[in-house]
C-alpha cells in the first residue's frame, strides 16, 4: 500500500485518462492500418505492371529473334519469376491458339490482343476469359497488343 504524507499528491493517470488515450489509438490505427494496406495493393499492382511490361519486350525480342512468339513463357529469360502475390504470370500464345476461346476478351466480347495474352491473375489468385466477369476485375492485364498495361477493372476499349 502506498503512503501519502497530508499535503501531497500522488502522481499517476486516472482510469478515464488511460480510456481516452487508448481510444484516440485505435481511432488512428483504424484510419491508418486500411491506408496502408490499400497502398501495398497499390504497389504491387504498379510493381505487376512493370514487370508485365519487361515481359512483353522480351517476348518482343524473342519474336524478333526466331520469328515466332515463344511457345511458353518459360522461353523467355526471367520468366519464371512470380507476381507480386507469389502466382505465375499467364501467357497465352493466340497465334497457335486453336479459334478465339482462350483469348481475354473485353466487354463486348472482343479479344484484346491478336498476338499474345500476358497477364497476372492478381489479388485474388482467379481468373476467367471476359475482363468484366468479377473474378477478371483484379488481373493486371496487357491489353491492345501492348498499348495497354493496368488493371482489367480500368480497361476501356
Amino acid at each position: 500500500m502506498l503512503a501519502v504524507r497530508p499535503g501531497r499528491r500522488v502522481l499517476g493517470f486516472t482510469i478515464v485518462e488511460i480510456l481516452i488515450v487508448v481510444s484516440i489509438v485505435a481511432t488512428l490505427a483504424a484510419i491508418a492500418i486500411p491506408a496502408y494496406m490499400n497502398y501495398r495493393e497499390r504497389a504491387r499492382v504498379k510493381h505487376a505492371i512493370a514487370e508485365l511490361t519487361v515481359l512483353s519486350l522480351l517476348i518482343n525480342q524473342h519474336q524478333l529473334d526466331f520469328g515466332q512468339y515463344p511457345p511458353a513463357l518459360a522461353a523467355v529469360a526471367n520468366a519464371s519469376k512470380p507476381d507480386p502475390w507469389g502466382r505465375p504470370y499467364v501467357y497465352v500464345n493466340l497465334q497457335n491458339a486453336k479459334g478465339k476461346g482462350q483469348a481475354r476478351k473485353n466487354k463486348n466480347l472482343v479479344p484484346i490482343n491478336s498476338d499474345y495474352d500476358l497477364y497476372s491473375v492478381g489479388k485474388d489468385g482467379q481468373s476467367v476469359g471476359p475482363l468484366t466477369a468479377p473474378a477478371s476485375r483484379d488481373d493486371v492485364i496487357r491489353a491492345n497488343d501492348g498499348g495497354f498495361f493496368g488493371l482489367a477493372r480500368d480497361y476501356e476499349p
